[in-house]
């Protein structure tokens, strides 16, 4: 299915566009790759050591050419480019799929994951569930998923501590405006207040809300800790994205330049996992330094169980919403993300 690409924020996209139009008829060996964050992020980090590998296992017969969030519109539109066969390559949240493949909104229920990144590793680079039964759906789309990994785990930023769903009675906490999430942070006690990732800091200066969710890196970017007084690690999700390609671009590659992406995919792996918990690190202690009082919270395993207990509702919703197609892929990824 072709999609229609049919919202340009700004006159610099609508250029950049026609400019990558342009070099797709005259330029065959130039892979386009284009980003959900800015550079210097997670993963511009990816972008940049895959651009680096495939150019190298190509002998430049290949230039990756790497385009940072902005440049080309927003999520959705880097989502149509691709289907649409003018860029090889897009970063995608699950939650931009969930208007078309609801089953995707799987990775939005809390405490999915497992606490040891090691089996995230295995399930997220290799699971028949997100590769075959999740992957399917989207060539439906034109669109072939290559691969999934995290950007780090979703911290909470509040204004007072949090170690139990009885301390967020009365708490306002800004989420992205995904049903999913504010279902979750309602089982967590919370008050969920969906907010653009524009206004929090200001609504965090103005008491508008009392807290926010979002990894590390994020956090110090948009410097959210300076607003804040707890930054608290509860397990309850790590922030995921994935690449996805165009899938007839993807059948119609030369083996050796399939060979050559198929194998650049596979090393970037273990780069990623250890790039991002590196990348997290480094941005936490750039907040401890600029903020020294700030107060570090861990919660204990009892304490994550009593949030998971509270989250369990959510798992009925997303079968309600998803039939036996989202029950399914639930139950083969919780299996996969135990480890067992």
């Amino acid at each position: 299915m072709k999609w229609k690409i049919n919202r340009w924020k700004s006159l610099s996209a609508t250029a950049a566009l026609a400019a990558i139009l342009f070099s797709a008829g005259s330029i065959a060996d130039t892979w386009k790759f284009a980003l959900e964050e800015i550079q210097g992020s997670v993963q511009d980090a990816y972008a940049q050591q895959f651009k680096k590998l495939i150019e190298e296992k190509t002998n430049g017969d290949v230039t990756v050419e790497v385009y940072p969030y902005g440049t080309l519109g927003q999520s959705e539109d880097l989502t149509e480019l691709t289907a649409n066969g003018v860029l090889q390559f897009a970063n995608a949240s699950p939650g931009i799929f969930g208007s078309f493949v609801p089953e995707m909104q799987v990775f939005s229920i809390p405490y999915l994951l497992n606490q040891d990144n090691e089996v995230n590793k295995k399930v997220l680079s290799s699971s028949p569930t997100i590769y075959g039964t999740l992957g399917g759906k989207l060539t439906d789309k034109n669109l072939k998923l290559l691969t999934m990994y995290p950007e780090g785990e979703m911290v909470w930023t509040t204004n007072k501590e949090i170690r139990s769903p009885g301390d967020f009675e009365n708490f306002k906490m800004r989420v992205m405006a995904s049903p999913m999430l504010v279902e979750a942070y309602k089982s967590f006690g919370a008050d969920p207040t969906p907010l653009p990732y524009s206004e929090v800091y200001g609504a965090l200066q103005l008491k508008m809300v009392d807290g926010q969710v979002n990894p590390i890196f994020a956090i110090e970017e948009m410097k959210f800790y300076e607003v804040s007084d707890f930054l608290i690690w509860a397990g309850q999700q790590q922030f995921t994205t994935t690449v996805i390609t165009n899938n007839d671009w993807y059948n119609s590659l030369p083996a050796d330049k399939k060979k050559a992406l198929d194998d650049t995919l596979a090393e970037m792996t273990d780069y990623i996992f250890a790039t991002q918990d590196e990348f997290n690190a480094a941005r936490l202690e750039k907040i401890k330094a600029a903020k020294p009082d700030i107060k570090l919270v861990e919660l204990t395993a009892d304490e994550r169980e009593a949030f998971k207990k509270a989250s369990m509702n959510i798992r009925e919703q997303y079968i309600e919403m998803t039939g036996d197609s989202g029950k399914e892929v639930l139950d083969s990824l919780t299996e996969e993300f135990s480890g067992n």
